[in-house]
């Protein structure tokens, strides 16, 4: 799994190297492309997309003719590797991908704005697991991208204050790498060998709600102390530099679509579902958002800072951010985050 880890990072830092190393293009875009993951986390996005939020505010800066592409993958890893190589310009993802990236390239990636900060719940159906302690070495934990998810590195943090502070890597050959919706189907299939599963909403309530015997093992507050951003926009310096129009419309595109979650959100339910395809009712999908933590809607990044002393304490990050504002753009400086 080190192995692994080693291969991986210096793939992302080769990659980052070559797109840095490219010479940046001064000319404005006007057909940007974004990506997301599958879960509600991402429902800002949606709203976006739907009702061409960027491209609203975009024109309202005098930035005519903008158009946008959405794109979703299942995991964060391949999101970082397709904005490094240029197939997308920017992310919507967690924060283990921002800080990694932030980090593999000096400073060649930055946060624009957080969009969520919902609890991440880690589901067993095995009667046999109900602490972080009563793992065995083949229970299996499914997780978006090993070693490097959010989910990851949350349960990392969890095996240090559980096993000790030279043990927080115990863990971390449990991990399997599945996209939340294939971990779903694992646990909904009872002879699949992952019983567990580091889960998102909507995916926490579904599998909570059908599939037996699943229970809560941990959530990310109690791990972290309070909420957590799972996801945020994110892009290269370069992109933003020559893009700081696109880069301001992103931030006021964000905080449309999360004021309209808090205001209307049935709407942004509906809205949700039609551009998901999900198939859960609208009234479930509106008592999951009644649950504890599930309206963190907010620009500013929550929970980031102990993220990154982790990462930078276990040798994952090289740079020791000296606050959130070093990996995040100016655009969100003035902020209250942490």
């Amino acid at each position: 799994m080190m192995k692994q880890l080693q291969c991986g990072l210096a793939a992302i830092a080769l990659i980052a190297a070559t797109a840095l190393a490219a010479p940046a293009k001064a000319q404005q875009k006007s057909e940007i492309s974004l990506s997301r993951q599958p879960g509600i986390f991402y429902m800002p996005s949606h709203i976006m997309e739907k009702q061409k939020l960027i491209e609203k505010h975009a024109a309202s800066l005098g930035v005519a003719g903008v158009t946008t592409k959405w794109v979703t993958f299942s995991g964060g890893g391949a999101q970082t590797d397709a904005l490094l190589a240029g197939g997308v310009d920017i992310l919507n993802t967690g924060t283990g991908n921002l800080l990694l990236l932030w980090d593999r390239t000096r400073g060649g990636v930055k946060g624009i704005v957080a969009t969520s900060a919902q609890p991440m719940t880690l589901i067993s159906r095995d009667a046999n697991i109900n602490s972080i302690k009563d793992f065995g070495p083949t229970d299996k934990i499914a997780v978006p991208t090993v070693k490097v998810s959010t989910q990851a590195i949350v349960l990392q943090i969890a095996a240090a204050e559980a096993f000790g502070a030279d043990q927080w890597s115990k863990l971390d050959s449990n991990t399997v790498q599945l996209g939340h919706p294939d971990a779903y189907a694992a646990l909904s299939n009872s002879k699949h060998e992952v019983h567990t599963h580091f889960s998102i909403p909507p995916f926490t309530f579904l599998e909570l709600k059908n599939v037996p015997g699943a229970h809560v093992v941990l959530s990310s507050p109690d791990v972290m102390g309070g909420p957590l951003s799972q996801a945020q926009f994110f892009t290269t310096t370069k992109f933003a530099d020559a893009n700081p129009k696109i880069i301001q419309s992103v931030r006021d595109a964000t905080k449309e679509a999360q004021d309209l979650i808090r205001s209307d959100t049935k709407q942004a339910v509906e809205i949700y579902k039609e551009i998901t395809g999900d198939k859960t009712s609208v009234e479930d999908l509106l008592g999951f958002l009644k649950e504890p933590g599930m309206m963190e809607w907010n620009l500013e990044p929550q929970g980031t800072m102990k993220f990154a002393a982790h990462l930078f304490k276990t040798g994952t990050l090289k740079i020791q951010p000296k606050a959130w504002t070093d990996y995040y753009l100016p655009v969100a400086h003035d902020l209250k985050g942490n």
